[in-house]
């Protein structure tokens, strides 16, 4: 299995690939990808703002037919296109350099067009803001069915995704389906968080994901005693270090092993790997609130979970795709063989075999979503059949 490539750069393949797996649809994605195909031709930086014009122009039409469906009554139906809009929004923005003319007009439609579309649809959703030292970390609420306290996962971004992504990863679905709630996070320095109140990254998870375990031990739906935590790609090395800060969290995972992000950063600069969105080192220091590149490198200096994996003292599950172009597959082994402490470990690797073997299941999303899902019930106590 493999990454469908229409594109001739990884970014812009990337791109499609995750609104693919995303809910978008295939004729929608040709009607936006065919007139831009050259344009793709210059590097994955040039020619942004074509992309977002495009994919903006197609959204426009499903909302204007979502109207249509309002008139004559059908909101489910205009859910649909408000849904597919919306991802297609999201995907544009995320496409363009910081500060780029009409990002964040087409951020704050995205939003917007989202937030219709839980309405009209009755989606199992709510926007929720847990109170942090400075803001707030907006987020995604979605309920496991029943009556009484559930267990509890909470979901973070990675350097460049948002809540919103997060819910259309389709794990918050199948983490319910198995009788356990999911609160999808736009922590410091991602979605919301970055975008609206310009609060950077913070490399000691921890500091934001106890407050998202204090939120919840405030509700009478969560059992407090069985939260978990769970991150993809950059999430992948928030996700380790605020379970083996947080001694509340009872079981984590990750979706791509981020075990040494800082190393990382020293293997893009020799052009080792490939980024994950156009402009990189612009929006990353964006994303750490860094002034230049030394500054970032001085932010994000300590993001390695070396010497800190063995903290970790609940069941942790190691996730990698085996063919992953931007995080090195021997990060997962590092990261399982520090896991010392753990009571129950486990590594999964992706393989042709199945699929998933890209950057967090770009290639198919389903493989990690259904074995994280399945993690999270055998050991917070849900259920898989």
């Amino acid at each position: 299995m493999a990454l469908f490539e229409y594109f001739p750069n990884y970014i812009w393949n990337l791109s499609v690939a995750m609104a693919m797996e995303s809910g978008g649809r295939i004729g929608e994605l040709i009607d936006m990808c065919q007139p831009i195909r050259d344009a793709a031709a210059n590097g994955a930086d040039a020619n942004t703002r074509q992309f977002m014009e495009r994919w903006v122009e197609v959204a426009d039409r499903l909302i204007g037919l979502a109207e249509e469906d309002i008139a004559a009554g059908r909101a489910f139906s205009a859910s649909d296109k408000m849904e597919r809009a919306s991802l297609y929004l999201f995907t544009a923005e995320r496409m363009q350099g910081h500060g780029h003319p009409g990002r964040q007009e087409t951020y704050a439609k995205a939003r917007a067009v989202f937030d219709r579309s839980t309405a009209l649809g009755r989606l199992n959703r709510e926007r929720v803001e847990v109170p942090l030292a400075k803001g707030t970390m907006p987020a995604l609420w979605v309920r496991a069915p029943g009556d009484g306290p559930k267990p509890t996962v909470v979901y973070c971004n990675g350097l460049d995704s948002c809540k919103e992504l997060l819910f259309w990863s389709r794990l918050p679905e199948a983490l319910a389906r198995r009788g356990i709630s999911t609160l999808c996070v736009d922590q410091p320095g991602s979605g919301e968080a970055l975008r609206l109140q310009k609060l950077p990254v913070d490399p000691h998870s921890e500091n934001w994901a106890s407050a998202a375990v204090d939120w919840l031990e405030g509700r009478d739906d969560v059992d407090a005693a069985r939260i978990g935590m769970a991150g993809i790609s950059l999430g992948g090395h928030f996700s380790p270090r605020a379970v083996a800060f947080e001694p509340r969290f009872a079981s984590g995972a990750v979706w791509g092993a981020n075990h040494n992000w800082a190393e990382v950063q020293q293997k893009r600069l020799k052009r080792e790997g490939e980024n994950p969105v156009p402009h990189y080192w612009a929006h990353v220091m964006w994303a750490f609130g860094a002034d230049d590149m030394e500054d970032f490198h001085r932010r994000s200096a300590d993001m390695t979970m070396d010497g800190l994996m063995e903290r970790i003292r609940v069941p942790f599950l190691v996730t990698h795709g085996e063919k992953d172009r931007q995080i090195s597959l021997d990060y997962a082994h590092q990261a399982y063989d520090q896991l010392t402490n753990s009571p129950r470990r486990e590594l999964k690797i992706f393989t042709p075999r199945e699929g998933g073997v890209e950057h967090v299941g770009a290639d198919n999303m389903s493989y990690g979503r259904d074995y994280i899902a399945d993690w999270f019930a055998d050991t917070l106590g849900g259920h898989t059949a």
